[in-house]
């Protein structure tokens, strides 16, 4: 098995930032992406900050297999082996802009069992920093298509979940946050 850099992968620019974490529901809301109650947490928690100026940042998407874990791992685990092959946890911010940019993801789990306690199949998970070790604390974002519907969906879970070989998750690629031209750029918030 391959292991990033040497693997598929699939890289976005994404711009973020610009917009309040208001203004980011409603523009969610007018592209009918339909957001779940842990979403919505995250969006009303304080420790979640948006930028007021907008840059881009450069993302890949891999599974977890990709970053060496053939049996999963956990989030602690999968976030020192990326930092260590030059990936970053991406902003909370990062999400829902990605979702927005990325309209066309496909039908993941059409006429697959439901899947308890996992990443749902055809998700992508947005892997970030948690905002703190509680439980019953959102960790971040996952972006999926469910019967045709988008949605940003946020996700619970704990240091002791193991993350399936197989679960696709996006870093940002250390140092690669570039201007958008045209723009007044400061760094990520």
């Amino acid at each position: 098995m391959a292991v990033f850099p040497r693997c598929h992968v699939i890289r976005r620019e994404v711009e973020v930032g610009g917009l309040t974490k208001s203004q980011l529901v409603r523009t969610l809301r007018q592209a009918s992406i339909r957001l779940n109650r842990y979403a919505m947490r995250l969006f009303r928690d304080d420790r979640f900050t948006v930028s007021d100026t907008k840059h881009v940042v450069r993302t890949v998407e891999l599974t977890v297999g990709d970053l060496g874990y053939v049996q999963g791992a956990t989030s602690i685990e999968i976030l020192v082996a990326a930092g260590r092959l030059g990936l970053d946890p991406c902003p909370l911010e990062l999400a829902p802009y990605l979702r927005l940019a990325y309209l066309d993801q496909p039908e993941g789990s059409f006429g697959s069992p439901i899947r308890q306690h996992r990443a749902p199949l055809g998700s992508i998970t947005v892997a970030s920093k948690p905002l703190d070790a509680d439980p019953a604390t959102p960790k971040g974002f996952y972006l999926r298509r469910i019967d045709g519907a988008l949605w940003l969906r946020g996700y619970l879970s704990d240091t002791a979940h193991v993350w399936s070989p197989n679960d696709r998750l996006v870093f940002s690629e250390l140092g690669r946050s570039v201007e958008t031209p045209g723009s007044d750029m400061g760094a990520p918030g």
